[in-house]
Formats: structure tokens, sequence, C-alpha cells
């Protein structure tokens, strides 16, 4: 007779009530820079509904642990820094986070336009060196589709590519 193997029943999703939800949102807020619609979503998964959601969001927005300007700014700052993402990509994120027009802009300033360059031509000359292509038109080609797809801009890309012919 063989046994059966103990079935792994998955773990019960845990429910919390406002308060003890606004507690473990507070912390999780703390912890790192958070946008409304993370938190919005968190607090789906701890299993509250429409209006308790946005009174808790409203409870933290009061208590300064939510703050989208500031997120925005942590988010560009964070993603140009250590992902070497252009502001193309970073503008995009933010805009699926629901971020305003306004959050948007103040974030993307914070990106000093001399750091924005040194770091598009550094990471074009480390591709550059890695990329193994023989037909100089077709290097630059992946180049830029490289820099693209890290969301820099079409014509500061341009302009270095060039600058290197």
């Amino acid at each position: 007779m063989s046994r059966n193997p103990k079935t792994v029943e998955p773990p019960q999703k845990k429910y919390y009530t406002p308060k003890q939800a606004y507690i473990k949102a507070q912390t999780w807020c703390a912890y790192q820079e958070r946008c409304q619609q993370e938190v919005r979503n968190k607090l789906y998964e701890y299993g509250l509904k429409g209006e308790e959601i946005e009174n808790i969001i409203a409870l933290l927005i009061a208590d300064n642990f939510v703050n989208e300007e500031r997120f925005a700014i942590a988010f560009a700052g964070g993603k140009f820094r250590i992902k070497k993402w252009g502001k193309i990509k970073i503008r995009n994120e933010l805009k699926s986070r629901n971020l305003s027009e306004y959050c948007i802009k103040k974030g993307l300033a914070q990106i000093d336009h001399a750091d924005y360059i040194q770091t598009l031509k550094k990471m074009l000359d480390q591709k550059a060196k890695t990329t193994i292509e023989k037909n100089h038109l077709r290097k630059k080609q992946k180049l830029l589709h490289y820099a693209l797809s890290k969301g820099f801009e079409q014509e500061f890309v341009f302009d270095y590519l060039n600058s290197q012919s």
C-alpha cells in the first residue's frame, strides 16, 4: 500500500481590519517611498474595499507616510543612478503608477543634465566595447537601439553617436 503524499494547501489569505491595515501600511510605507497606487493595491491584498482604502490612504497622506512628489523624486533618481534608465522610461513608469504630470516633472527635474549626458556616453562606450559587429553602421544601429530601449532621448543618442564617427 502506498501512502498518499500530503497535499499542500495554499496559505490562507490574511485579512485585516482597517486599523490593523493602517498600522501595517504605515510600516510598509516607512520602509520605502510608495505611491498611492502601490498602497491601494497593498490594501486590496489586505482584504479592504473602496471607501476603507481611500480613508486609510488619506490618513497616510496626512501623516506624511505617502507623498507622491517625494516618491517621484526618489524613484526617478534611483532608476537613473542605479539602473541607468533614461527619462523616457522613467516618465512612462511613473505614468503607469498614476502620478500627476506635476509630480513626474518634479521627479525628472532632479536629474542633472550634465550627469544624464555623461551617463549616456559612458553606457554607450561600455556597450560599444562588448558589441561585436564589423559593419560600422550596424554597430551604430545596435547602440542606438540599446540606448532607446533604456529610455534615452533619440536626439541625445544621435548627437553622441555622430560625434564618435
